[in-house]
């Protein structure tokens, strides 16, 4: 329901901070896929906040934070 309710405008950004965090793997998956097609088909730029190496992955650009330190592709 966030995730719709989020959408509901189109917006030209989108922040997510651990979309997937508290779901099983199979609904993580169906979430990263959607949020990636809409990123890609919307030309959405999309802020996503992730622990999770396996979604991160799915992006081009990604930046860490250790020990206080943003670290990353530009």
């Amino acid at each position: 329901v966030a995730i719709a309710r989020a959408l509901i405008r189109l917006p030209n950004v989108l922040l997510c901070d651990e979309p997937t965090g508290n779901l099983d793997q199979r609904n993580a998956d169906m979430v990263a896929d959607l949020l990636v097609s809409l990123h890609r088909s919307r030309a959405m730029a999309l802020v996503l906040v992730t622990h999770s190496e396996s979604i991160a992955s799915r992006f081009a650009r990604r930046y860490t934070i250790t020990d206080g330190r943003l670290a990353g592709a530009p």
